[in-house]
């Protein structure tokens, strides 16, 4: 596993545990379900589910090409998880009365959030290959060798 890809892993946890701390909390303090009610969802479904996937897809899906991208790695792991922190730290504070005023802030973290998985989805486009494009990679890499 190369580091984007444990980063990855490890940051889904976190976002899992932050999610269950959030659940709870709701029934602890019911205040906090207004303000932190989307911030929960985010943590759940971009913060664990999205940072696992992508972690395990980029792990998984090199077979049996050996495709690597860490470029695309590094990109698609900043651009998700910057986006969900900003929006993590701003949205409880706009839905609290401040939505005019943070409003560019919300709109740069869902657009890095939504490049991330551009970004992935590109990603992903080049590693998903039949065994037909993958003798004619085969085929290139050793026409490359020989000269």
């Amino acid at each position: 596993m190369f580091y984007y890809e444990y980063l990855f892993v490890r940051t889904s946890l976190f976002w899992l545990l932050v999610n269950g701390v959030l659940g709870v909390a709701f029934y602890l303090w019911p205040e906090l379900l207004g303000p932190y009610k989307s911030v929960h969802v985010h943590a759940g479904l971009v913060g664990f589910f999205l940072n696992m996937v992508f972690g395990v897809a980029y792990w998984m899906m090199p077979r049996p090409g050996q495709i690597k991208q860490p470029g695309l790695e590094k990109l698609t792991y900043w651009s998700l998880n910057l986006g969900l922190l900003l929006r993590v730290l701003l949205e409880p504070r706009a839905l609290s009365g401040g939505w005019e005023t943070l409003k560019p802030g919300l709109v740069l973290a869902a657009l890095l959030q939504l490049f991330a998985m551009l970004v992935f989805v590109y990603a992903m486009s080049r590693r998903v290959v039949t065994n037909e494009m993958l003798w004619k990679l085969r085929q290139a890499r050793e026409r490359a060798r020989r000269r």
